[in-house]
């Protein structure tokens, strides 16, 4: 059963500083004249005897004081690091990574895009990204805003290029590579230790992962790996 919160906490403990302050706004300057003592006009009205307020113990202002700063500062995070919010999308596939970007950056999900086109100079690339750790380092309002273009890079989870032929592979903080394996590329979960099949033959690519082919006339070829994160309780 949840606790009821009284009305008017929530304007209390952002009215007043310090709790003293607030036991301050219930004291008369009769009850002063009369007690001649500060501190037990304090105490008095903490005990409920003095002051026409609600009666709030300190260890309960403080609490309320708390959960209202986290509640703020969970706000503004949300509002700053959304770098999808209030963008108008047409394209499939920056319309897919709004929908998981939420998702992402708060550890829901770890989502792998797997991405194949061609780079600056016409050479044909793919590579597999670490959405969620992307999102960490990278600034993708360009990418929302359609000024850039996600595209694998050599220190993604994997890149190639046909061109070059050139070969990378790259652990990050959500996902462990394993490239030499009889299935093919395979990684796996470094918080519940699940591995993500990206062979496009393999029935499913795993437990509490989806694979999701997304048409989009920007890249050759785009495919996105969900994988929900189960914590433990």
């Amino acid at each position: 059963m949840e606790e009821e919160v009284p009305s008017g906490s929530d304007n209390i403990v952002t009215e007043f500083n310090t709790y003293e302050d607030f036991l301050d706004s219930q004291i008369t300057s009769l009850d002063l004249y009369y007690l001649e003592d500060e501190e037990l006009a304090r105490q008095l009205v903490e005990l409920g005897y003095r002051g026409s307020g609600e009666v709030l113990k300190r260890e309960e202002f403080e609490a309320r004081k708390r959960a209202a700063e986290a509640s703020r500062l969970s706000k503004r995070s949300q509002q700053k690091t959304l770098a999808s919010s209030g963008k108008d999308l047409k394209d499939p596939f920056s319309k897919a990574l709004a929908q998981r970007e939420e998702a992402n950056r708060s550890g829901k999900m770890t989502t792998i895009i797997f991405i194949r086109d061609k780079n600056a100079r016409g050479q044909e690339i793919s590579g597999y990204i670490d959405y969620a750790h992307r999102l960490k380092t990278e600034d993708f309002e360009p990418y929302f805003g359609g000024r850039k273009r996600l595209l694998p890079r050599p220190s993604d989870l994997s890149f190639y290029n046909w061109e070059t032929q050139t070969s990378t592979s790259n652990p990050t903080p959500n996902y462990q590579v394993i490239a030499e394996n009889a299935s093919g590329l395979l990684f796996k979960n470094k918080r519940d230790r699940k591995i993500i099949n990206v062979d496009p033959k393999a029935q499913t690519p795993g437990d509490n992962s989806t694979r999701t082919v997304v048409e989009t006339p920007r890249f050759i070829q785009v495919v996105i790996y969900d994988h929900i994160t189960r914590r433990k309780t």
